[in-house]
């Protein structure tokens, strides 16, 4: 009998997998959630901060000590009062704010729709519908981004100044104003925003049987979420900040003035109402910073969340 001999193959030797190289992304982003970045980013959060708090304890103290010593002072030596709000809110006429603040709505809010409703239809015009010449308009849409708004005053102003339209509708050349200054920027941002959405989800759509309207309502629309609420926040602030804009327009008509025209007369020449300025800053901080966080949750949505399964 010949016995069979068996032999068992040599073991291999495994090598562990090389690890993966780390992007510069990764690395980044390891950096930033390391605890020195974390550090970091409280102490620019804490100085980004120091002024406003600086303005809202001034904006608290008697305008002798405002005079006298820094708002650091209130700390060591605290004395507040809400005299300062008062006159600002309700006292006479050429320090009582809130005229002003109705006015600063009545010129944002529109100011701040217009513009978005306008420049959305037209990045849908843009990115979806097909037509003869679309990209050569495109490109001069983004070149009036370049025209300084300062060229365009005069000639919107000579339009608007001494017609019946001003004095029915006394806010009409603010609107129109900030509405032109703004569509370029808006529809370029949308545009490449409505870019990004997938062709597949707008054919789909077109397959079953649905026209334009209906894409532009239930498809695009509910995705571009985000970027909406990004450029109504930058709009509304931009409109709501503008002093150029409501002393060319206004006319110098305390009726028509926004906000930022009563605090800068009410700065003056020297600051001589410095305490009374600081109560109306912060005064006016107030509406702003309510709009951003109401919207700030749509920063963080995902431009196609759960729209498309891999």
């Amino acid at each position: 009998m010949s016995a069979t001999i068996t032999t068992r193959p040599p073991e291999v030797a495994t090598r562990p997998p090389a690890p993966a190289r780390r992007t510069s992304a990764a690395r980044f982003r390891a950096m930033v959630t390391s605890r020195v970045g974390s550090a970091i980013a409280i102490v620019i959060a804490v100085l980004w901060t120091v002024p406003t708090v600086g303005l809202f304890v001034s904006s608290l103290r008697p305008e002798a000590d405002i005079r006298s010593s820094g708002w650091w002072h209130a700390f060591t030596d605290p004395s507040f009062t809400l005299e300062n709000y008062a006159r600002v809110l309700g006292g006479s006429t050429s320090t009582n704010l809130a005229v002003y603040f109705q006015n600063s709505l009545v010129i944002a809010i529109p100011a701040t729709l217009l513009p978005l409703g306008l420049a959305i239809m037209a990045s849908y015009a843009f990115s979806v519908l097909r037509w003869p010449g679309r990209d050569w308009v495109f490109v001069g849409v983004f070149a009036l981004q370049v025209v300084p708004l300062q060229m365009a005053l005069v000639p919107l102003l000579r339009i608007f100044s001494g017609t019946q339209v001003a004095d029915v509708l006394p806010f009409l050349s603010l609107w129109v104003a900030h509405t032109i200054f703004a569509l370029p920027l808006a529809i370029f941002l949308l545009h490449n925003f409505m870019a990004e959405v997938p062709r597949e989800l707008i054919e789909a759509a077109q397959i079953d049987g649905a026209g334009h309207v209906t894409v532009f309502l239930r498809v695009v629309l509910p995705l571009m979420l985000p970027a909406i609420a990004s450029f109504a926040i930058f709009q509304f602030l931009w409109v709501w900040n503008d002093l150029l804009v409501g002393l060319t327009f206004s006319g110098g008509s305390r009726t028509v003035q926004p906000l930022t025209a009563a605090l800068a007369a009410m700065a003056g020449d020297r600051g001589q109402e410095w305490h009374l300025l600081t109560a109306g800053a912060f005064v006016s901080m107030l509406l702003p910073l309510v709009v951003f966080f109401a919207l700030q949750r749509y920063f963080v949505r995902g431009l196609l969340a759960g729209s498309v399964k891999g």
